[in-house]
């Protein structure tokens, strides 16, 4: 009853539908590695957010081979000496910390080597105010213990690109950093300093934006790898279906059952 299976017509077509199949689990798992990727990631961030870990300089982080801040280094608890440039303190507005509103206060911090450092020396309610950036910082040679923040971006919560008054920051970055202050050269990233002046709160380790590996992009990952495999698992239904019905029409015509042609 199945030897029809063997005809050149059938044989192409099983061929043709185990390499559909054949795809669509490989395009699955594709995309099932992909979410588990981003799914490790998240992982990885999380831990790293909660396990500072021991305080280590700043330079052995960011050093020429690995200049960025990446997933194995954010929220990392690090130490960086310099001096801190009161004159050119700036407030970073629209930050929210415990669901009130309020602002960062970053004061570089210029270090040995010649280059300089973002660090956030605390959060404060409320609008920033005319004084806001008067928070005095230590004078001379200090050592911050902290902990190593991504760069915000464009998405982060509470920045903003532009139009902000003199001695305010919308975005904590390199970029911005460089177009406010012209120092040699900056240090990736910021630092949320551990110990802050009265009146100041300290700031948690922030998430990078879109960096934590469970956006919805991940999700959509997951939603594709389904579909990949309900194809994969149609073709095969069709297979079994088209076969079985030319096996009964096999059947059909080996008894005689062929419907009349008038």
């Amino acid at each position: 009853m199945y030897r029809f299976l063997l005809t050149p017509r059938w044989l192409g077509g099983t061929a043709l539908a185990v390499a559909a199949v054949a795809v669509c689990v490989w395009l699955g798992s594709w995309q099932l590695g992909r979410f588990e990727d981003k799914v490790s990631s998240h992982q990885e961030i999380s831990r790293s957010v909660t396990d500072a870990g021991a305080a280590r300089p700043l330079g052995d982080l960011l050093d020429d081979a690995r200049p960025q801040v990446t997933t194995d280094t954010v929220g990392r608890a690090v130490t960086v000496s310099g001096t801190f440039d009161q004159e050119h303190q700036l407030v970073v507005p629209n930050r929210v910390l415990d669901g009130r509103q309020g602002y960062y206060v970053l004061t570089p911090l210029r270090t040995g080597d010649g280059r300089t450092v973002a660090v956030v020396r605390g959060w404060a309610p409320g609008e920033p105010a005319a004084g806001a950036s008067a928070v005095s910082a230590p004078a001379g040679e200090v050592t911050v213990t902290g902990r190593l923040q991504a760069g915000e971006t464009s998405g982060s919560g509470g920045a903003v690109a532009g139009g902000l008054p003199a001695g305010q920051l919308g975005t904590i970055n390199q970029a911005a950093l460089v177009n406010k202050l012209s120092y040699d050269g900056w240090y990736d990233g910021w630092v949320a300093a551990d110990t802050v002046p009265a009146g100041l709160t300290a700031v948690p380790t922030v998430q990078p934006q879109g960096g934590n590996g469970l956006s919805l992009r991940a999700f959509q990952n997951l939603g594709y790898t389904l579909e990949w495999f309900v194809f994969g698992g149609f073709v095969v239904f069709m297979w079994f279906r088209l076969a079985r019905r030319e096996a009964e029409a096999e059947q059909d015509r080996a008894l005689g059952l062929d419907p009349v042609l008038e």
